[in-house]
């Protein structure tokens, strides 16, 4: 893949969140104010989570690609539903229609990057797994399909070589290494490259629902350093050598975090920002 001719699309994993009026939306909005419509002001990419929750219908669709019209260059990455990544059970062709229908208007109008299959801790390599993906390709093989792993037993050539030639990619994944995780390094296994960034919370990582954690995205309050955004850059350059696109995806939403280090990871990659008005300037220096 011709490096120049690639692109790389660098932003938040969602958009719907509290927390993050002031830091990045305007506290004094005007009424009928959009979020993703601003979001798509400052980035070129978003990822869908809701779409893991339960499946979007072809309404909600048609109003993200609406909602992003103003910006050209713009590409949904979308997450797929969990009934197919967090389940053992068998999924029916009617739920496979279910999600098709919400997806579809963004494939139509060339907005969808990437389908994301993010798997849990738990998905180890195997029979049974291994087939299970081949059975979720099949049923998606009309988009761009990226797995998601976070246990170290993905970490084989042989079960890389059968991703690929499914026709599907790897995500590369940042998030606390404890035990059989996987690390954090560059993987381009299709024409798209995905980089996924969870932070480094070790201390709330693992902590489930209902143990005493009274917030549920504990996990995902961090925010990467300079040095670690650093390490980050050089990984996003080695993936986006070998795709035609890569994205690259920011997990750590708690209060806009997420919206602050894709500005500096942009800024690091040589691109021109425009800083939203609520985002403070000097967290830029040095980059």
């Amino acid at each position: 893949m011709d490096p120049e001719n690639s692109k790389i699309y660098i932003g938040p994993a969602g958009w719907h969140y509290k927390d993050w009026y002031g830091p990045f939306y305007p506290q004094n909005h005007p009424k009928g104010f959009k979020e993703l419509d601003y979001l798509a002001e400052y980035f070129n990419t978003a990822e869908i989570n809701s779409t893991f929750y339960r499946p979007a219908n072809s309404f909600m669709g048609a109003a993200w690609v609406r909602k992003v019209s103003h910006n050209p260059d713009f590409l949904f990455t979308a997450k797929l539903w969990k009934n197919f990544t967090h389940k053992k059970d068998e999924f029916t062709k009617q739920e496979v229609q279910t999600f098709y229908q919400g997806i579809d208007p963004l494939m139509q109008h060339g907005k969808l990057g990437a389908l994301l299959c993010q798997f849990p801790w738990s998905f180890k390599a195997g029979d049974d797994t291994k087939q299970r993906i081949k059975k979720i390709t099949a049923s998606f093989s009309q988009f761009p399909l990226i797995f998601e792993f976070r246990h170290l037993s993905w970490d084989d050539p042989e079960i890389k070589s059968f991703i690929s030639e499914l026709g599907a990619g790897i995500a590369s994944v940042d998030q606390p290494v404890i035990g059989k995780s996987l690390s954090f390094k560059p993987e381009t296994l299709s024409s798209i490259g995905y980089v996924r960034l969870h932070g480094r919370n070790y201390n709330n990582w693992f902590v489930k629902a209902g143990s005493g954690q009274t917030n549920p995205s504990a996990r995902y309050d961090y925010l990467y350093t300079e040095l670690e955004l650093g390490q980050i850059k050089e990984v996003v350059k080695k993936v986006n050598k070998k795709a035609g696109k890569t994205f690259v995806i920011f997990n750590n939403h708690p209060w806009g975090q997420a919206i602050i280090n894709s500005l500096q990871l942009k800024a690091a990659l040589g691109e021109n920002i425009t800083l939203p008005p609520g985002v403070q300037g000097n967290f830029l220096s040095g980059f």
